[in-house]
């Protein structure tokens, strides 16, 4: 089966974000107000062939653990749905 897999990694908490806190700084003088908390981390979308879900998770997962992300500074979450037919 091919399932469709999200990774957002994140920084983990307490972990400085200046891009985010560039952004933060820099919407007010666009007119926008209101937002606080920004942070900054990346998507990595892809697919994946595997027996089932629990399968492609857990590939998914050792993806993150060994080369996605920096599991000092950020947090992985993974996200796996199966993939739509056609593509």
């Amino acid at each position: 089966m091919r399932f469709a897999v999200a990774v957002e990694v994140r920084g983990l908490e307490g972990i400085s974000d200046p891009q985010g806190q560039t952004i933060e700084r820099a919407l007010p003088a666009l007119g926008f107000t209101g937002a606080s908390g920004v942070h900054v981390g990346k998507v990595v979308r892809f697919e994946l062939e595997a027996a089932d879900e629990p399968a492609a998770r857990a590939t998914a997962q050792q993806m993150c653990d060994r080369l996605l992300a920096n599991p000092v500074i950020e947090r992985a979450e993974v996200v796996v749905s199966p993939a739509e037919r056609g593509e």
